[in-house]
C-alpha cells in the first residue's frame, strides 16, 4: 500500500500548483524569487513570483491535521480523505464531460481540488514517516526510468572488452523457413552472412504459433539493450577473458533467464494481439522482468529500454511471420532493428 500511495502522492504533487493554506505570504513557508536559476534544496512547487518546498508544505499541513485522538486516525483520516478528494477531482471533470459547455471546468476549481488532494497526501506521507521531498524526488526518478529510454551515448555493456568478445554493433541476419523432411514440420534457420547461427528452430509446441521466429526477440535485446546471453553464446562472443563475467553474465543461468523472459513476454503478447497497435507494455510485466534481471548487468537498463526492446522485437517478428521469413538489420549504436525490404 505504501508504494501505491507514494506513487499517487507525487504524481499529484507534480501536477498541483499550490494548496490553499491558512498562512500568508509573509509566513516562512513562502519564498519570493525572481532568479530562474537559484532555488533551495529539495523539490518545490512553483507559482508566479513564489515557490514552496514540499518538505515545508508537509510540516505546515500536518499542523492543521484534525483527529479524534485515536492513534489509528493518523492513517485512516488522511487515507480516506485522499480517496475522497481524488474522487472530487474526477467528479468535477465528469460533470464537465456530461454537461458540456454549459458547465465550464474552471482552473480555480481544479486548483482547489488538487490542493486538497495534496494536503491529504502530505499528511498521509507524514503518518508513514515519509518525507514529501524524498517522495517527490523518488517519483520523478521512477517516471524517468519508466518513460525515458537511456541516453544513446552511454557506453555499451561490453565496450571495454576485445572486439572478439563484443556483440556485433551492426549486422544483418536472415530468417529462412524450410520444411523438415523427417516430419514435415516447418523450421526456421537463423544465419549471418550465410553462416548458420545455432540450430534450426521449431515452435517447440503442439500449437503452431510462430515461436520459431523468436530469435528476433533476442536480436532486439542486442540492438536496444546491448545485451543477450543467448546471442552472445550463439555468436561465440562470450567474454572468456574475464572468467567471472563469463560465468555470471554469459553463462547458463543468464541464458536461461533470457529465454524465460522471451517465453514470458510471448505468453503475454499472445493475449494482447502480439502488441499490434499497442504503444506501451504493462508496468507489471516490466517489473517482473526487472526483478528477474536484478542481479545481471542489464539491470542498468530502464523499464523504458525494455519496453522499447519488446515493441521493436515484436514489430519485426510480426513482419517476419507475415512474409514467411526475411532479413533483419540491427544497429546497436542507434538502438534500432528493422526488417530489410525483400530483393
Amino acid at each position: 500500500m505504501i508504494a501505491d500511495i507514494t506513487s499517487l502522492t507525487v504524481t499529484l504533487s507534480v501536477l498541483v500548483v499550490l494548496t490553499p493554506l491558512a498562512v500568508g505570504k509573509s509566513d516562512p513557508l513562502w519564498h519570493h524569487t525572481t532568479d530562474a536559476v537559484g532555488k533551495p534544496d529539495g523539490v518545490s512547487v512553483h507559482q508566479t513570483g513564489a515557490l514552496v518546498e514540499f518538505g515545508r508544505y508537509q510540516k505546515a499541513a500536518v499542523k492543521t491535521l484534525q483527529g479524534s485522538g485515536n492513534e489509528q486516525d493518523s492513517v485512516v483520516v488522511p487515507l480516506l480523505g485522499l480517496l475522497g478528494e481524488a474522487g472530487s477531482v474526477a467528479t468535477a471533470y465528469k460533470k464537465h464531460l456530461r454537461d458540456g459547455p454549459g458547465r465550464p471546468l474552471g482552473k480555480q476549481q481544479i486548483r482547489e481540488e488538487l490542493g486538497d488532494v495534496l494536503w491529504y497526501a502530505a499528511t498521509l506521507a507524514d503518518s508513514f514517516g515519509l518525507d514529501l521531498d524524498d517522495v517527490a524526488a523518488a517519483s520523478l526518478e521512477k517516471a524517468k526510468q519508466r518513460w525515458r529510454p537511456s541516453d544513446r551515448e552511454e557506453p555499451l555493456l561490453d565496450e571495454h572488452f576485445p572486439p572478439g568478445e563484443q556483440l556485433p554493433r551492426r549486422a544483418v541476419f536472415a530468417f529462412t523457413p524450410t520444411v523438415r523432411e523427417s516430419d514435415g514440420r516447418t523450421v526456421v534457420m537463423l544465419s549471418r552472412d550465410g553462416v548458420p547461427v545455432g540450430d534450426p528452430l521449431t515452435d517447440a509446441s503442439a500449437v503452431d504459433d510462430d515461436y520459431r521466429y523468436h530469435d528476433a526477440f533476442h536480436l532486439a535485446h542486442v540492438a536496444v539493450l546491448g545485451w543477450s546471453p543467448v546471442m552472445r553464446s550463439l555468436l561465440r562472443v562470450k567474454r572468456k577473458s574475464d572468467p567471472a563475467i563469463d560465468e555470471a553474465e554469459d553463462g547458463g543461468r543468464a541464458i536461461a533467464i533470457e529465454e524465460g523472459i522471451s517465453a514470458l513476454v510471448f505468453s503475454y503478447a499472445s493475449r494482447h494481439g502480439f502488441f499490434d497497435h499497442l504503444q506501451h507494455v504493462d508496468n507489471e510485466l516490466l517489473q517482473t522482468i526487472t526483478t528477474m534481471t536484478a542481479h545481471l548487468e542489464v539491470s542498468n537498463c530502464r523499464p523504458a529500454d525494455w519496453e522499447q526492446a519488446i515493441l521493436t522485437g515484436y514489430r519485426c517478428w510480426r513482419t517476419l511471420t507475415a512474409q514467411n521469413g526475411g532479413t533483419l538489420e540491427i544497429n546497436m549504436e542507434e538502438r534500432t532493428m528493422r526488417v530489410l525490404p525483400a530483393d
